[in-house]
């Protein structure tokens, strides 16, 4: 069972810590971050009213941290003032943590969860996401769920596929 909470800053951020400064997080541009500068960052984001964090549980167990905010109204995100943005727009950012074993078929389940997240929301129309764009695996991930790359962004420290993907287009895909 895949569940989503509400992330609570101050009881995983050494696992916080742990997930976004492993070498696989490298497109998560917090590699140097300390621990104390991660849990500022999340705090950050708690008291922001149009972003929010959200700690992933697998059958009972943290695996991941995903992330949904307001791509015109998250200053930290970089997307406002962008033409393409609408009314009913949801960003999103996925982290899977760095697991000890190999599970088939375990990033699309989790990242199905987190879509089926962002649409349970009836005023969500879109889901916006905006990966680096050498980050293949994500790509590839993005476009098996129907997400559709709109034109590169340059954003803070990197060069964004800026992408969305309809509730038509998550739901002829999933």
């Amino acid at each position: 069972m895949i569940t989503l909470e509400p992330l609570d800053v101050d009881a995983h951020a050494e696992r916080l810590h742990g997930w976004v400064t492993h070498p696989r997080s490298s497109f998560w541009m917090m590699q140097d971050a300390t621990p104390e500068e991660v849990a500022a960052d999340y705090r950050n984001i708690a008291a922001d009213p149009h972003h929010d964090a959200w700690l992933g549980t697998v059958d009972g167990e943290p695996a991941f941290l995903a992330e949904t905010y307001d791509p015109v109204l998250a200053p930290a995100v970089g997307l406002a003032g962008l033409a393409e943005l609408r009314p009913g727009d949801l960003g999103m950012h996925l982290l899977v943590g760095p697991g000890t074993r190999v599970r088939h078929g375990f990033t699309r389940r989790v990242f199905a969860a987190v879509m089926e997240h962002c649409f349970s929301d009836p005023a969500v129309h879109r889901v916006v996401v905006e990966p680096d764009v050498r980050n293949d695996r994500v790509a590839v991930l993005n476009r098996e769920a129907g997400f559709v790359v709109e034109r590169v962004v340059d954003l803070p420290g990197k060069q964004a596929a800026l992408s969305f993907c309809t509730r038509s287009d998550w739901e002829a895909h999933r």
